[in-house]
């Protein structure tokens, strides 16, 4: 990495690079786990993790909620109040890189309404993305920063009440194209390694008025359009796909990654599309982060990682930052034992509390996201090559290592077969399935 990039003024002064300073430190702005060069089996910690940081959360979201505006004075809007709001896009790229950089992430993600303003003339529209494509360029140029991906926001914008690709109105699928297009051309440009579809609104609020085959007839459509424009421009990445279960539709058709993963197949997406998975979204479906991220790994569709983590008392996507290190082994489990997440990473889809209203405050959230990653790192990485956590997995399912067991998952055996072998054959051994076990062995390695 460059030194951390400052552009016409500096927006988060008094924060220099942040360092790895090890456990003992005391220092809140410095990391206590994430060593980026550190090596961690045959990778560096950054590499295993390609840690990313979203436009828009981070420098978009200033803490509003359904009952009450923003708490946050952003110094980069307050530095072009007075001008267009071009300017103010161009300040807030400044302090995007200048935070990037100081806080040593390799990666970060956009919507294009993120980055530019947005217009409801398409021209002015295009125009204003064009321009602020080509600062972010320069500053990925100074910085060393790449992008991980990027996408277009089809859920603001009133038009899109009912929707984007599903939308029962052909206007409005065709004006989404319109970012679409825009969306792709610009992660083209700047070398983004992915190009993700959040499906805000795809989904139904009344099973009455809407005829859900149609409407996922058109969203593969609708990707499949996508798909081939990508690579006709040159984008060679992954497409992926985030899973949610709701909100703010009643039922969204990106439900889960099981569900995805069954229309990916059905329309034969599933070679160029993966999956993003968010650890909120898991949890508001009904499953634990790590089982969206398990049944997607397992089908060979794990893309990418949004990383936050929900609220157990709230129903809803409270996007906080991720602090707990079972999830962070678990998810990590997941990932080193499909090879790792590349050419994905892990985005922090997360925002700061609406009560945390200083400057140093998007840091310290991030920092502590990243070491919480990183010991999960560290620790599933010892469970899978240093203990018999693997060696007692495999002991479970030995039955089918050999013999008939081995037969039948090669498909050698009828129903017939496993009649006949049961009928000669005693009760079978109750065996434990040992859970509490593994649980102690997961806090032996976590607690060292």
């Amino acid at each position: 990495m460059n030194s951390p990039f400052i552009g016409k003024r500096e927006y988060f002064p008094g924060v220099g690079r942040i360092a790895y300073e090890g456990r003992e430190s005391d220092n809140p702005l410095a990391f206590k786990h994430y060593d980026a060069e550190r090596r961690i089996g045959d990778k560096t910690m950054a590499e295993h993790l390609r840690f990313a940081v979203c436009y828009w959360h981070s420098f978009v979201n200033a803490g509003h909620d359904p009952f009450g505006p923003g708490t946050r004075n952003y110094p980069w809007d307050a530095a072009a109040a007075a001008d267009s709001p071009l300017a103010r896009a161009e300040a807030k790229l400044d302090a995007a890189f200048e935070f990037f950089t100081k806080l040593g992430v390799r990666h970060y993600c956009f919507h294009d309404i993120d980055m530019a303003p947005d217009a409801e003339d398409i021209a002015v529209y295009e125009k204003n993305l064009r321009h602020m494509v080509a600062l972010a360029k320069e500053r990925q140029k100074a910085s060393g920063v790449k992008l991980l991906w990027g996408t277009a926001n089809l859920f603001s914008h009133p038009r899109y009440m009912n929707g984007a690709a599903t939308n029962p109105d052909f206007a409005v699928v065709a004006r989404a194209a319109v970012q679409i297009k825009n969306a792709l051309d610009a992660t083209v440009e700047l070398g983004g390694e992915n190009y993700v579809f959040w499906g805000g609104r795809e989904g139904y609020a009344c099973l009455h008025n809407t005829n859900m085959k149609r409407e996922l007839d058109h969203f593969a459509r609708f990707l499949t359009m996508a798909r081939d424009y990508g690579r006709s421009i040159g984008f060679k990445g992954n497409f992926l796909i985030e899973p949610k279960p709701m909100e703010p539709m009643k039922h969204q058709y990106d439900f889960d990654s099981a569900t995805v993963v069954g229309f990916l197949q059905q329309h034969r997406l599933d070679q160029d599309f993966k999956l993003n998975i968010e650890a909120n979204h898991a949890t508001l479906s009904g499953h634990t982060f790590e089982h969206d991220l398990q049944v997607a790994s397992d089908h060979g569709l794990l893309g990418s990682i949004d990383a936050n983590r929900g609220n157990a008392q709230n129903g809803w996507d409270t996007d906080q930052f991720p602090t707990d290190l079972y999830d962070t082994v678990a998810a990590m489990l997941v990932v080193l034992r499909q090879g790792g997440l590349a050419p994905g990473g892990l985005n922090f889809d997360a925002k700061v509390r609406r009560e945390s209203t200083d400057a140093e405050d998007l840091f310290l959230a991030h920092i502590g996201g990243m070491d919480a990653f990183a010991r999960g790192l560290e620790v599933a990485h010892a469970l899978l090559t240093a203990s018999p956590w693997e060696q007692w997995r495999g002991e479970r399912y030995a039955s089918f290592d050999s013999g008939a067991g081995r037969d039948f998952e090669q498909g050698k055996l009828s129903l017939a077969d496993l009649h006949a072998l049961a009928s000669k054959s005693a009760e079978p051994q109750q065996r434990s399935a040992k859970q509490e076990r593994y649980e102690n062995l997961l806090n032996q390695y976590l607690l060292r």
